[in-house]
């Protein structure tokens, strides 16, 4: 009976040793001479795969995002506040061109702002030319008299 016990265990071993064996193994890619790609020797992805290919082609992607333009109605305004803060002369003409931009570079430069990406958020706000929180509803206007009512009847509510 113990022959037989032990027989069994070092069978059972013997079946778990190969099967762990045989799943460490790695597949091994075989270059013929249609398919030169490189295989990564820790990965084993071939620089030919179709990820690999669709992440250069998306690569230079992110600089597409965002404001590609400045609107020219936009533009005569700032340069209409650039001319009324005397940093640019003559008419607007509603074009983002190199008078314009160095005209906001220096206002921003003046100011101890940076002055390579212009225009800055903070001379546009500076020149009057921020965001409009005027609006009826807006949130982030708000009369003395309602932040009074407001904070008055939170007072009675503990903090969660």
């Amino acid at each position: 009976m113990r022959s037989s016990i032990r027989n069994l265990v070092a069978v059972a071993v013997m079946l778990t040793l190969f099967s762990t064996l045989s799943l460490a193994k790695t597949k091994r890619h075989s270059t013929t001479p249609s398919s030169k790609a490189a295989v990564h020797p820790k990965t084993g992805h071939s620089s030919s795969s179709k990820h690999r290919r669709s992440a250069k082609v998306r690569r230079g992607a992110w600089k597409r995002h965002g404001q590609q333009s400045i609107q020219s109605d936009r533009v005569v305004s700032i340069q209409q506040a650039l001319i009324r803060e005397k940093y640019l002369d003559g008419e607007p003409s509603g074009k983002w061109d190199d008078r314009t931009q160095h005209a906001m570079a220096k206002y921003q430069a003046d100011h101890q702002w940076q002055s390579k990406v212009t225009p800055d958020s903070r001379a546009l706000i500076k020149l009057g030319l921020g965001p409009d929180h005027t609006t009826e509803g807006s949130s982030l206007t708000g009369s003395a008299d309602s932040v009074a009512s407001t904070s008055s009847a939170t007072r009675g509510t503990p903090n969660r």
